[in-house]
């Protein structure tokens, strides 16, 4: 019998696929519980399309990330904060300051967990940060640190 699934089911397959399985198993096990329905016309058709808007949608939000890329990098963002002479920081800059400076200066509301740094910013000078930006897109903006 071919049933669609309805969630992940261990050891036969993950939400959304068609699969075909004995007839015991789908009618005493997995129709059931509702892990799966069967695959009549309309609900493979159902799934055809909500497989459809899927794909419409990650393509989407790929070409947003995209976009968020390509004006990340030829931005520069300006952060000013308190230092000790020298050239020196009190403190550093976080994730969350490059993240709120970004929400400010280019209006891209950014997760603060999604800027990577790979040292903290201790001293006043240029820095290249990445910025994670979904489907394994990685924009890389400038940060200028200003002292106060």
């Amino acid at each position: 019998m071919k049933v669609i699934l309805q969630q992940d089911v261990k050891g036969k397959g993950k939400k959304g696929q068609m699969i075909e399985v004995s007839d015991g198993y789908a009618r005493n096990f997995l129709l059931p519980k509702k892990l799966a329905k069967e695959a009549t016309v309309d609900n493979v058709n159902t799934m055809r399309m909500n497989d459809k808007a899927t794909m419409e949608r990650q393509a989407k939000e790929r070409a947003e990330a995209l976009e968020i890329a390509a004006t990340l990098r030829k931005a520069t963002l300006t952060i000013v904060a308190k230092g000790g002479g020298n050239g020196k920081l009190f403190g550093s800059i976080t994730n969350t300051e490059v993240a709120e400076a970004l929400k400010s200066q280019l209006n891209i509301d950014l997760d603060k967990r999604k800027v990577v740094l790979e040292d903290a910013i201790k001293n006043v000078g240029t820095y290249t940060v990445k910025c994670k930006l979904g489907y394994e897109i990685v924009g890389e903006v400038t940060v200028e640190v200003k002292e106060a």
